[in-house]
């Protein structure tokens, strides 16, 4: 079985920055194809960012510019680099992974950002 456990949430000021990290745990696990999500108060869930094996990087239209989606070397973390934050931007922020796409993907619990002044 694999974890994905979720740190970095937490209060900012609007334009303040924060990082979120997604680390994998339990058998040999390669995020090789990542992903940050966010559910605001009364709102679907939404893609903000991915990244997969070859490197390619996604993002919302939203979020261009501001986010940067990376992983270590190891490929057993993933962050969210989160600059020039907006209220908007409050959510809860979810990590989700898959090492292979033959294989179930995986989900964090879950890190609070609330971006206000």
């Amino acid at each position: 079985q694999v974890q994905l456990v979720e740190s970095g949430g937490g209060l900012v000021q609007p334009g303040g920055s924060l990082r979120l990290s997604c680390a994998a745990s339990g058998r040999i696990f390669r995020i090789n194809y990542g992903g940050w999500y966010r559910q605001a108060p009364g709102k679907e869930r939404e893609l903000v960012a991915t990244v997969s094996i070859g490197g390619s990087n996604n993002y919302a239209d939203s979020v261009k510019g501001r986010f940067t989606i990376a992983r270590d070397n190891a490929k057993t973390t993933m962050y969210l680099q989160m600059n020039s934050l907006k209220p908007e931007d409050t959510a809860v922020y979810y990590c989700n992974a898959q090492d292979t796409l033959i294989r179930p993907d995986y989900w964090g619990q879950g890190t609070q950002v609330t971006v206000s002044s």
